[in-house]
C-alpha cells in the first residue's frame, strides 16, 4: 500500500467495547495490538487519524472486580477514572512501539456547546494532527453523569460523529463486533442480509437498526445510525463493520466493500453549519406551518413569526433552536428574539412585532443566513 491508494486522508475510528474486551470484562490486548498496528501503518502513509475509544468502564471493572460497595452513577464514575487511566497507557504504550506520540482528550457536550468551546476544540484537534499526534478520544464520564443527561453525548457512537464533523473528517470508521446494517437482527435472524451501501437515513433504515445492543457497550446498531445521520449531514462516509476481521482498517482504505457504506447527503459543510445541526447548544423548538416550512425550504426565505405555530423549550436571544415540520426536524438556526418574545408575536404579521412587544429587532425570528436546513430538506423538499 502506497499513499495513493489510501482511500480516505483524515479518518476518525471509533472502537467499541465488545471489540476492545473480546466481550470479556477487561481489554483484549491482542485486539488492541492488532487495531494500533493498522493505525500505525496508515500514519506511516500519511493519513491523519482520531481515535474515539470506549472501554475505560470496563477496564476499570476489571482492576477493581466491581466493589459491591458501590453502586449506580458513582460506580460508573469510579470504575471510568481507574480504567481510563489504564486504558490510556496501553494506547501510549502500542503507539510507542510504533514510535508516534498520542494526546488524551475528555469531553462532554458542555465542552462544545458554546461556539468558543467548538473552536477552541476545532483548533486543538487541527493543530494535532498537523503534528502527526494520535488523539485517543473518550466522553467524560467522571463529571458527565446520566442526572445531568444534558451534559452526556449518551455514547460514544455519537460522540464519534460529533469528532469527524469537528475536524472535517473524510471518513468516520465504527468498528464494533457486528459486520454492518442488516435487514433484521442477525442474532435472532439467520436469513438476515447485509446492506451494503445506504444513500438515505429514513424510516425503514431506522427500524432495521433495531435496538441490538452488546454486552458491555452502551450503545446498539441504533446509535450508530443517529450517529451515521449526524455524519452524513456534514459530508462524512461513515462505515460500519466487524473490527475483529483480519486487516480491516487497512484493507477499507485501499477500497475494499466491507460493512456498511453510508454515503454523504451533502458536501462539506461550513464549520458554523455543522455547529448548529450538531444539536449540542439546541434550547428549544419552533414548530412551524406547512407554508413557512415550503417558504424556507423551496425560496431560501428567512423564518418569519406568521408561519410559527408553537414553541417548545425556553432560550435567549442569539440561541439555536431546531426547526420542526410536521414531528421532522428540517433545520435549525440562531433565533432574533428569546422564547417569551417569540411566544407573544407567533403566528402574526412582522409588522405587528413592533406594537405588540414594543421593540423590534427584525421581521424575522431566524434570518436565512443564520439558518441551516438538513441536506435532505434543501435537496427534496419537506414531504
Amino acid at each position: 500500500m502506497n499513499t495513493s491508494t489510501i482511500a480516505y486522508k483524515r479518518i476518525v475510528l471509533k472502537f467499541g467495547t465488545s471489540l476492545l474486551t473480546g466481550g470479556h470484562d477487561h481489554l483484549d490486548m491482542a485486539a488492541m495490538t492488532g487495531l494500533i498496528s493498522q493505525v500505525a501503518t496508515l500514519h506511516s502513509l500519511g493519513a491523519e487519524t482520531v481515535i474515539v475509544t470506549s472501554g475505560a468502564v470496563a477496564a476499570g471493572r476489571h482492576k477493581l472486580k466491581t466493589r459491591p460497595d458501590l453502586c449506580g452513577v458513582p460506580l460508573r464514575q469510579v470504575l471510568a477514572a481507574v480504567g481510563q487511566a489504564h486504558l490510556m497507557q496501553i494506547y501510549e504504550d502500542l503507539f510507542e512501539k510504533h514510535g508516534i506520540i498520542v494526546a488524551q482528550a475528555l469531553l462532554t457536550k458542555t465542552d462544545l456547546a458554546d461556539r468558543s468551546g467548538y473552536l477552541n476544540a476545532r483548533n486543538t484537534f487541527t493543530n494535532l494532527l498537523e503534528l502527526g499526534i494520535v488523539s485517543i478520544v473518550n466522553e467524560n464520564d467522571v463529571v458527565a453523569t446520566d442526572e445531568l443527561e444534558e451534559a452526556r453525548f449518551g455514547d460514544n457512537d455519537n460522540l464519534s460523529a460529533m469528532v469527524a464533523n469537528l475536524v472535517d473528517a473524510d471518513l468516520l470508521l465504527i468498528l464494533t463486533d457486528i459486520a454492518g446494517l442488516y435487514t433484521s437482527d442477525p442474532h435472532n435472524n439467520p436469513d438476515a442480509v447485509l446492506i451494503p451501501e445506504v444513500r438515505k437515513i429514513d424510516i425503514t433504515i431506522e427500524n432495521m437498526a433495531g435496538n441490538t445492543k452488546g454486552k458491555l457497550g452502551t450503545g446498539g446498531m441504533n446509535t450508530k445510525i443517529e450517529a451515521a445521520r449526524l455524519a452524513t449531514a456534514s459530508g462524512v462516509n461513515v462505515i460500519i463493520a466487524d473490527g475483529g476481521q483480519p486487516d480491516i482498517i487497512l484493507r477499507l482504505m485501499r477500497g475494499e466493500s466491507i460493512g456498511t457504506h453510508f454515503i454523504p447527503s451533502t458536501t462539506r459543510l461550513e464549520s458554523r453549519q455543522r455547529w448548529m445541526l450538531s444539536g449540542l447548544s439546541t434550547h428549544g423548538s419552533l414548530i412551524i406551518d406547512s407554508g413557512a416550512s415550503e417558504a424556507l425550504i423551496s425560496q431560501n426565505k428567512s423564518l418569519l413569526p406568521a408561519g410559527i405555530r408553537q414553541i417548545e423549550g425556553k432560550w435567549q436571544r442569539g440561541d439555536i433552536v431546531d426547526i420542526i415540520d410536521n414531528g421532522v426536524r428540517i433545520g435549525s438556526g440562531i433565533v432574533n428574539y428569546d422564547s417569551i418574545a417569540t411566544e407573544r408575536i407567533k403566528g402574526l404579521r412582522s409588522s405587528e412585532i413592533g406594537s405588540v412587544l414594543g421593540y423590534s429587532y427584525g421581521a424575522s425570528i431566524i434570518h436565512r443566513n443564520n439558518m441551516t436546513l438538513l441536506p435532505e430538506r434543501r435537496d427534496h423538499g419537506s414531504r
